[in-house]
């Protein structure tokens, strides 16, 4: 089963995972509603399973009512690959410093799990694979031993991230780990993760 954005974010809560405060809207009147309970600024987000949302402009930043009003209308109906946008996602907005790239797979040739990691996060992953492969830092993971602390801290580092984001990335990618462990996912991705 695919799941849309907002029940991947709901999904990660119940994880722990930080997810920025918002809820999903099917009208307009909805995704006011939901920007006044998250805060201003707010992000205005297409629904829809395919790739390419912010290109096609179903992204959009909104600092007060009227601009929500304004996006709302003009995303939801909008066609995105094909993809008919029947539902919005409206969050608050994040102050991103720096944006990284997290996910968890089975290898089936390896039979094991693999992570990959990323200092160049927030682009689409096959692009930064393509165009700098050492970007990425790709681990296995025997099923039966799980992911530890210690080896997801030694990942954060061979991927280069800062110093002030080990602890936070280290935490997080044990949670997601479990949640992709416990709840039998194909993938679980993050992107981006931000600092």
């Amino acid at each position: 089963m695919d799941l849309f954005e907002y029940q991947g974010k709901q999904y990660f809560a119940r994880y722990d995972i930080p997810v920025s405060p918002g809820g999903p809207a099917d009208t307009v009147d909805e995704a006011v509603k939901e920007a006044a309970s998250a805060g201003y600024p707010v992000v205005v987000k297409a629904q829809v399973q395919v790739g390419g949302r912010g290109k096609a402009g179903g992204i959009k930043l909104a600092d007060n009512e009227a601009e929500v009003r304004e996006h709302a209308g003009n995303i939801l109906g909008m066609d995105i690959k094909g993809h008919v946008v029947r539902r919005l996602w409206v969050e608050a907005a994040s102050d991103i410093d720096e944006e990284y790239y997290v996910s968890f797979t089975l290898d089936r040739s390896e039979k094991k799990h693999l992570m990959m990691l990323s200092r160049e996060g927030g682009v689409e992953i096959e692009v930064v694979a393509e165009e700098n492969p050492d970007a990425i830092v790709k681990l296995h993971i025997d099923p039966v031993d799980g992911l530890s602390e210690a080896v997801a801290r030694q990942a954060c580092i061979e991927a280069k991230l800062p110093e002030r984001a080990i602890d936070g990335a280290t935490d997080i990618l044990v949670k997601l780990y479990r949640c992709y462990d416990e709840g039998d996912c194909d993938l679980a991705e993050i992107n981006p993760l931000i600092l």
